[in-house]
């Protein structure tokens, strides 16, 4: 498969990613609704890709963002840099004390246990990155002058408001300009999209954005609801949508949309809150490449397993080039990710590398 790449020597950046940073109040084992205490985490959908490209794999990336300069956005920028992605074009909007300018978003989250899911709770309206307009980013310095090779962006920002959507195809348009290569996780919320419009608000945006992405991240729905496509065929393959379902989804995607050069998505089966059965297929070249499956996969904390999933992806695309590899990543890294807790990954590349290789979980000494 061929990407054209920028040269590392002409770029600042391996990746960057543009979407929303929140705080993650988590619970541990507990309830949001009976906790005392929580401990914070940085996450967001977009960003927790930039953070596992760096931290596991060692690229150099970037975040493109927005915080309220306040004390809250201080702890967001600082849990940022714990995790090595550069903060240096983040956006700090003037706050009026008590968030009706803007405001950072936070999150609440608990991992759920056995029968009982994992809930979320959050708290993003009004935020800096949200009400941030084209204006507020130099795209043309960034992909320009500074240079970067990849841009990794998702629906979750683009359905924050009105203005995301504006920002994030300036930033696409800008990106694919210089000649640098994009990856979009349509990750489809209905309840966001509501408030700006709806479906018919999301396909409008979305199908936009398609037209220009290289690396197209999705499921069923995200495919079916952002990008209006109905899976061809009445087969059991298709009600149900198992692997095979999935192969015919995506293929039908590549078809209407022949400038993506691969297409991938995350196989998942809910047993429990803490059972998964968990994989990936990508699709390039023509050719379909399916991951290991990972059976009764035990989870500890899920929130972010498709982040780690792409940003395992997209390291395997631009190292080796090789589809079959970078699925193999992708899978490996988002299982590993959900068996620690918080959004982003606390994992190595060895790790991965051993669990590709076939390594179990033996005790390592």
């Amino acid at each position: 498969m061929e990407f054209n790449f920028r040269t590392k020597k002409d770029c600042q950046f391996d990746a960057v990613s543009l979407g929303e940073v929140m705080l993650r109040f988590d619970p541990g084992e507990g309830r949001i609704r009976t906790a005392r205490t929580f401990r914070v985490w940085e996450g967001g959908g977009e960003y927790n890709v930039a953070r596992g490209l760096r931290r596991c794999f060692g690229m150099n990336t970037a975040i493109i963002t927005a915080f309220a300069d306040n004390e809250a956005g201080l702890l967001l920028e600082d849990l940022i840099l714990q995790g090595g992605v550069d903060t240096s074009l983040i956006q700090w909007k003037k706050t009026d004390g008590i968030g009706r300018s803007c405001r950072n978003g936070i999150n609440f989250t608990e991992r759920g246990f056995g029968i009982r899911g994992a809930k979320g709770c959050s708290d993003r309206a009004n935020t800096a990155v949200s009400k941030a307009t084209p204006k507020d980013f130099d795209f043309d310095y960034i992909f320009g002058t500074l240079g970067a090779r990849w841009l990794h962006t998702g629906g979750i920002y683009a359905a924050l408001s009105e203005q995301s959507c504006e920002t994030v195809l300036a930033a696409i348009k800008t990106a694919k300009k210089y000649g640098t290569v994009i990856s979009y996780d349509l990750n489809y919320r209905p309840s966001m999209w509501e408030a700006i419009g709806g479906k018919e608000k999301a396909q409008q945006v979305n199908k936009e954005i398609a037209s220009c992405v290289d690396v197209m991240i999705g499921n069923e729905e995200d495919f079916t609801a952002c990008l209006g496509l109905e899976i061809e065929g009445n087969d059991a393959d298709l009600k149900e949508l198992n692997v095979n379902g999935y192969q015919k989804m995506i293929r039908q995607a590549a078809k209407a949309y022949p400038n993506f050069k691969a297409v991938a998505t995350t196989l998942r089966t809910v047993r429990t809150a803490t059972i998964n059965d968990w994989g990936a297929i990508c699709w390039a070249d023509g050719n379909i490449y399916q991951s290991k499956d990972y059976k009764g996969l035990e989870i500890m904390d899920r929130v972010g397993g498709g982040d780690s999933f792409a940003s395992g992806l997209i390291y395997g695309l631009m190292v080796t080039g090789d589809p079959q590899m970078a699925v193999d990543y992708g899978a490996a890294h988002g299982a590993l990710a959900m068996t620690t807790p918080g959004d982003t990954t606390m994992v190595n590349l060895k790790e991965v590398e051993a669990l590709v290789g076939g390594k179990g979980a033996r005790v390592q000494r």
